[in-house]
């Protein structure tokens, strides 16, 4: 999923031409947008923000920009088509300059404040973002609609454990979403709405849970150094790593390794007694 920032800029003309692929929007502030076919005849949009706007893709207009900042995001046609169940070949959107809708905003947050501290996360937390996306777009927004199909159970054992072979060989590895599901043979959406069933977790918090996993087993070890462990479980930064190890086990990864030395040097000490 492409995330693209695009603030107000005095040297862009008030009014350009432009072609969108996909363009999905959420205002990062009050503003107002000029849009339309024919440079003298746009039609003016006010907005606040948190308001979102899709338009008709691949489709040329002009638009004119005012003091409004956005984040656009790109959802691919795999995942729009992976979230219709196939129902649709390239799957048709009714556009709309301004609309509301909470689940997406959400959404649309999560990937923003990925953005600003420069996506720790990695892919995979951003294709769920995407997959989530082309989801709640599909279901309310697709013209010709079918709902969603729903499965019963979820992933066989067989699968799960092909799964988590493949987190445990590629740990250290930006996995996508895409690769997992294709490791089981399955699409993306599918796949999504069966590990969900069988864990109770996206596969982006699994992910997660087992590096958290793997980095409490190595920071045991004698002499661990935190910022190792946390290149070797695949996170970008030891501070992306600390936040998501506070998140996961209630400290940090040095407060851990510390109340970990501690009450085995008490139970040295017991014994010795």
């Amino acid at each position: 999923m492409k995330v693209q920032l695009f603030p107000p800029d005095s040297d862009t003309a008030p009014r350009h031409w432009i072609r969108h692929d996909q363009a999905f929007a959420m205002m990062l502030r009050p503003g107002s947008i000029e849009w339309g076919s024919k440079r003298l005849a746009l039609e003016k949009f006010d907005y606040a923000a948190g308001d979102l706007a899709l338009c008709d893709r691949h489709i040329g207009e002009w638009v004119g920009l005012m003091n409004v900042s956005h984040l656009q995001l790109g959802i691919s046609d795999a995942a729009l088509m992976a979230s219709s169940d196939g129902a649709y070949g390239e799957v048709e959107l009714r556009p709309s300059r301004k609309f509301a809708n909470s689940r997406l905003s959400a959404l649309v947050a999560a990937a923003h404040a990925e953005m600003v501290v420069g996506f720790p996360s990695g892919r995979l937390f951003l294709d769920s973002i995407e997959q989530a996306m082309a989801v709640a777009l599909v279901k309310d927004r697709a013209v010709r609609h079918r709902p969603v199909q729903m499965y019963r159970g979820g992933l066989g054992s067989a699968r799960m454990r092909r799964i988590r072979e493949l987190v445990r060989a590629r740990i250290e590895d930006d996995l996508s979403l895409d690769e997992m599901a294709q490791s089981v043979g399955l699409s993306t959406a599918h796949f999504a709405r069966m590990f969900r069933k069988s864990t109770g977790e996206t596969p982006h918090q699994f992910v997660l849970r087992q590096r958290i996993e793997r980095a409490k087993v190595m920071l045991r070890a004698p002499g661990a150094r935190v910022l190792d462990v946390a290149v070797a479980c695949g996170f970008r930064t030891q501070q992306h790593f600390a936040q998501v190890f506070r998140d996961v086990c209630g400290v940090s990864p040095t407060e851990y390794r510390q109340d970990f030395i501690g009450s085995e040097d008490t139970s040295l000490s017991l014994a010795a007694f």
